[in-house]
């Protein structure tokens, strides 16, 4: 069994890391401090975006995985995707990234164990 580190550090250490490598981050939902899960809205500077989530693989180790609506370019669809899931669980983090290769950002981030 390993321990995860508390999802606000994690939160605070991804955008502190985006804003030093010159992209933007916001926290769209403050999610509880020790366990809440982590929702990534991670778009690109291309132009394209998608949604990936914190979570446990078999292994009980932590792995970004896609979730969201099949067109995550899609804002609406998107907001409402992550509003009706913060509403189930509102300890769920939501944070935006818009940085150079957001997904292998946020994996060097909040996966590094």
């Amino acid at each position: 069994m390993t321990a995860l580190l508390p999802s606000g550090l994690l939160v605070s250490a991804l955008l502190k890391r985006a804003n030093d490598a010159g992209g933007m981050g916001m926290v769209r939902a403050r999610g509880e401090p020790n366990s809440g899960a982590i929702l990534l809205i991670l778009n690109d500077n291309n132009g394209h975006s998608n949604i990936m989530e914190r979570a446990l693989d078999q292994l009980g180790k932590p792995a970004l995985v896609a979730t969201g609506p099949a067109d995550s370019a899609n804002v609406a669809e998107r907001e409402s995707y992550w509003r009706r899931r913060r509403d189930r669980d509102p300890d769920l983090w939501v944070i935006e990234l818009d940085i150079a290769s957001p997904e292998r950002f946020a994996a060097e981030t909040i996966l590094a164990s």
